[in-house]
């Protein structure tokens, strides 16, 4: 089930008018989440209430994002993506990349996916929580050859994520055949995440970051 809706965004589709359908439950508790309670929450809002939102909105946005928590473990994100899709929407689906084969199916109701690469595999368990780097990497290659338009994106907390670790992921990201923009994102501290992180003690200057990659900026 959905545990809210965002009624209106300029922020989170490229270029779009978008709403966002917050899906609860995830199958990481990264240190940073600022999602922590749609992380951990099973959601209250049904797929008829969503569906009856969504008919409300068509003609007035252009967009739906699919978000969580994570969007693909749910049983009615598959429904509702195809429903958003037959309404006229635009969809994207926000994703740590875990879940491919739930993705296979929904690539004929997407039209752009953000694709979450939150940390190489020796740093993948600290700030997931999770052993699930394997089923990121086949989502990546799998994204990639397809050529399906997706952008990769890593939200950094200086003390866990250097300029030199966001090099070396910018590196793989080039090796595996990305050419897509490569987006870093600052942590937001709201004081409601996994690791119940302050602001950064260490320094981190984009910079200093090395890449053949195109990279940009989020909230820094």
């Amino acid at each position: 089930m959905i545990y809210s809706i965002t009624p209106f965004t300029t922020l989170d589709y490229p270029d779009k008018l978008a709403c966002i359908l917050w899906f609860g439950g995830c199958n990481m508790r990264c240190i940073y989440c600022y999602n922590k309670d749609i992380a951990l929450s099973k959601g209250e809002i049904s797929k008829n209430e969503a569906l009856e939102f969504l008919k409300s909105r068509v003609k007035k946005l252009d967009g739906v994002v699919f978000s969580g928590g994570e969007c693909t473990l749910d049983e009615d994100f598959l429904p509702l993506l195809k429903e958003a899709k037959a309404l006229g929407f635009y969809t994207k689906v926000d994703t740590n990349g875990s879940n491919l084969e739930i993705l296979k199916k929904a690539i004929n109701f997407t039209d752009y996916i953000a694709l979450d690469f939150k940390a190489l595999k020796s740093e993948y368990k600290l700030i997931t929580n999770s052993n699930l780097y394997d089923k990121f990497i086949q989502t990546l290659k799998y994204l990639i050859s397809i050529d399906f338009p997706f952008e990769v994106r890593t939200t950094v907390h200086a003390d866990f994520l250097s300029e030199y670790d966001i090099s070396l992921m910018s590196k793989m990201l080039e090796n595996v055949g990305y050419k897509g923009i490569y987006y870093i994102q600052n942590f937001l501290e709201t004081g409601n995440d996994f690791g119940s992180l302050n602001k950064a003690v260490a320094d981190f200057n984009p910079k200093n970051i090395k890449s053949n990659i195109k990279i940009k900026l989020r909230n820094f």
